[in-house]
């Protein structure tokens, strides 16, 4: 008799533990279910839609290189230009004073670029200045801002200069148009216009 009143005694202890673990965390799991997290962004409005203004010329300017038109790189260029400097950085001021200097600092450097480019007369040497842009602008500029736009993507042509000179740009679709060898090349015509490929994407 008392073998069998231990055994329902640890019957009974069992049945406690199984309630205790499992039907009871799934009663209050059915009666507070979870919340969903909050996502704030960070940055104002106006700061956001003046970065998709600049991507917007950046990419216009991308586009007139693959066309090989100099006037109209030139036009993009100071469109370019305008659209970074009506970027307000003084809203980064609420993060810390390292990335408020960092963001000066990076757009000076992307304007000096931008600056040198609209003095150019030789394409080549156009495509050189935003090459050079390009690179200050990724990774660098997209970190710094914590970018909040839509995704890009970082390309590359391993070719870009003299046949054997990589070079990138950034583009909106992952389709490579290629704006160093563009559809006007004196070598290549269109034939390397989809020379290239994806490196990266920017979200």
């Amino acid at each position: 008799m008392k073998k069998r009143g231990v055994i329902y005694f640890v019957i009974i202890i069992i049945a406690v533990a199984l309630y205790w673990f499992l039907l009871r965390p799934t009663q209050n799991s059915q009666e507070s279910p979870k919340q969903e997290a909050i996502v704030i962004k960070k940055h104002s409005q106006v700061f956001n839609n003046n970065i998709d203004k600049l991507m917007s010329n950046y990419l216009a300017l991308k586009d007139a290189f693959v066309e090989a038109d100099t006037a109209m790189v030139k036009l993009k260029c100071q469109l370019f230009v305008e659209s970074l400097e009506s970027i307000d950085t003084n809203e980064l001021k609420k993060d810390t004073s390292l990335i408020y200097e960092t963001v000066k600092a990076t757009i000076a450097d992307v304007h000096s670029n931008a600056a040198s480019l609209l003095k150019q007369t030789d394409i080549t040497e156009m495509r050189k200045d935003f090459s050079g842009l390009t690179d200050m602008m990724y990774p660098t500029f997209f970190q710094v801002i914590n970018y909040e736009g839509p995704t890009m993507y970082l390309q590359n042509c391993p070719m870009a200069f003299d046949d054997e000179i990589p070079a990138n740009w950034i583009s909106n679709t992952d389709e490579v148009v290629n704006p160093y060898l563009g559809k006007n090349h004196p070598k290549y015509k269109a034939a390397m216009l989809n020379c290239g490929e994806v490196k990266d994407s920017i979200k």
